[in-house]
């Protein structure tokens, strides 16, 4: 079944874009208690240049709740010390020292940090100087992270969690999957998967589930994955269940743009599924989540 994807475009840049921006008070307010204050709203909106109106020199930006790190590994990182990220415009920087990166050093070795970001107008410029998911070589993959946390299973805030994903056959998704990483990446920085499972659209909740999100291109298929700080186990409390639960059907619905019904799976695809980390190291059939 198709995605509805153009339908979803509007609602879920709006969703990232409200849920980044922040108050802005104005400084140098020397009025005193009581007094009315005449303010020339045309002349303050002349002054005001946002990335929407002006994306070279825009003088206001709109601060993200959380700092986002991208990264990315492909076939051409592979035992190479320059950075081989398809990017055009956007500087390498320096890989921090994170929680886990001991235990993951080997393999954190072929995945190169492109560049962290905080505000809305950073993502759009990052965005839109990189390659698309569509023309990415095969096994390449694009990690977008909170900062601070690396891409791997041994990251103190993921050696606990999970991760919701869904895979897709190229042959009929080549045309889609671009704008599915957009909106996955506008889910996440906007801080909607999980506001939306803890019923709060106005605010993240104070520890997000949410770490990271992924999309991975292999030979004959995508792949698009949410990773979570926690997963439900036999002995947690069904509030957690439930919040997961929100997290894939936020996933399926509002940001892949399926009917809350619809039956994906089939050869090469799979439904929107998941499955903690420790059980993905286990052999044999898993228990998963599936929505």
């Amino acid at each position: 079944m198709a995605s509805s994807l153009q339908g979803q475009a509007l609602a879920a840049s709006r969703a990232a874009i409200s849920a980044a921006m922040a108050d802005h008070p104005v400084d140098g307010d020397l009025s005193e208690p009581g007094e009315i204050q005449e303010v020339n709203m045309e002349a303050q909106a002349e002054g005001i240049r946002t990335v929407f109106s002006d994306p070279t020199n825009f003088n206001v930006k709109h601060p993200l709740y959380s700092s986002w790190t991208l990264w990315f590994d492909s076939p051409l990182t592979k035992n190479r010390n320059l950075p081989q990220t398809p990017i055009s415009a956007v500087p390498q920087t320096p890989m921090p020292q994170t929680p886990g990166v001991a235990a993951a050093q080997g393999w954190m070795e072929d995945i190169k940090r492109v560049i962290s970001f905080d505000s809305v107008e950073e993502f759009w410029g990052l965005y839109n100087n990189i390659i698309p998911p569509s023309q990415l070589p095969q096994k390449a993959n694009y990690y977008l992270f909170k900062e601070g946390i690396i891409p791997a299973w041994e990251d103190e805030a993921n050696k606990n969690g999970g991760k919701w994903s869904i895979q897709l056959p190229k042959d009929k998704n080549r045309a889609h999957v671009d704008k599915m990483w957009l909106y996955t990446m506008l889910a996440a920085i906007g801080e909607t998967f999980d506001a939306t499972s803890n019923g709060s659209e106005d605010a993240p909740p104070p520890s997000s589930l949410i770490t990271g999100v992924i999309v991975s291109t292999r030979p004959q298929f995508y792949r698009l994955s949410i990773w979570t700080r926690l997963a439900p186990s036999s002995s947690d409390e069904d509030n957690l269940r439930e919040r997961i639960e929100g997290v894939g059907r936020h996933f399926k619905t509002s940001v892949l743009g399926y009917p809350e019904n619809a039956k994906l799976g089939g050869p090469l695809a799979t439904e929107v599924e998941f499955l903690s980390h420790k059980d993905s190291e286990k052999k044999g059939k898993a228990k998963k989540i599936v929505v």
